[in-house]
């Protein structure tokens, strides 16, 4: 879902979002951010989204009373891509209580002592619950990379260990989703511009950001690599067109719905006989 051209395709049939082609290597340009799909405006998916986080609650508490899968959300994007908006509200589907938001930012000098996924796997989801990860070990493979902060063959070695790291979480229960919240440069540039001129957004607006939108090239470069290399089978890439919010969400709790669906759960079986237990 999101490429060029595919639009009327996709109105033909029944509307569903598509991971990240596998095996080849992903060109942004060939993805359109400001793509709805065959959706014209928020109303006309409003109910759909709804349906979907009711639909996720449901699905939350069958995983937890099976206790026997896990599902960990990855969240990537550019300064103003919309991670914390799509944390707040696609995932208010999920009971807090079962689901655990990690935000990774600069690691300390206890990390740095570490291999760089150390920081991470103590925020892998147990069997029956949620982890969403805000930024995520990709960080080592995207700013690092664009900032030069280690040499090139130490970054360019972590996407096989990524791959092993989740294929790891996958063999253990663990469903991943992987989002790249994908904006134009334009559009990240008015929604800077909001939070630089709005009093309540003011707190968000960070100079360094500005820094980051200079590199904007090779982030995209970066991400292009990301994605190609590390997106595999048991832990599937989606681009989503996220200029407008309302479709990431409708596109983001798809994916959600889906993968969860997938996983083909049972309540536990129940003790024989307890429909004839009296209640006193």
């Amino acid at each position: 879902m999101g490429k060029k051209g595919k639009k009327e395709q996709t109105m033909q049939t029944t509307w569903s979002a598509f991971p990240a082609p596998l095996g080849s290597q992903v060109e942004l340009s060939d993805y359109d951010p400001d793509d709805t799909g065959p959706f014209q405006g928020k109303s006309e998916v409003a109910a759909q989204i709804q349906a979907n986080l009711k639909r996720i609650a449901e699905l939350q508490e069958l995983m937890f009373a099976e206790g026997k899968h896990a599902l960990l959300i990855v969240l990537q994007a550019m300064d103003g891509g919309g991670k914390d908006s799509t944390i707040r509200h696609v995932m208010a589907g999920f009971n807090p209580q079962g689901c655990h938001v990690a935000s990774f930012g600069v690691p300390t000098k206890e990390e740095l002592a570490h291999d760089f996924l150390w920081r991470i796997h103590p925020h892998a989801p147990q069997r029956g619950y949620v982890s969403i990860f805000n930024r995520s070990h990709y960080e080592d493979v995207l700013i690092v990379r664009v900032n030069e902060l280690v040499p090139a063959p130490v970054w360019q070695a972590r996407y096989e260990h990524i791959n092993a790291f989740e294929r790891l979480l996958d063999d253990s229960g663990v469903t991943i989703r992987k989002f790249f919240l994908y904006i134009s440069k334009d559009e990240q540039k008015r929604r800077l511009q909001e939070r630089q001129k709005r009093k309540d957004k003011n707190w968000k607006f960070n100079p360094d950001d500005l820094k980051t939108r200079a590199k904007w090239d090779d982030y995209m470069c970066a991400y292009e690599d990301a994605i190609s290399k590390c997106n595999q089978p048991w832990a599937p890439w989606y681009i989503v067109p996220a200029n407008c919010k309302w479709y990431r969400n409708l596109f983001v709790s798809t994916v959600i719905v889906e993968a969860m669906e997938h996983m083909d759960m049972r309540y536990p079986p129940v003790a024989e006989g307890i429909e004839d237990i009296e209640i006193i």
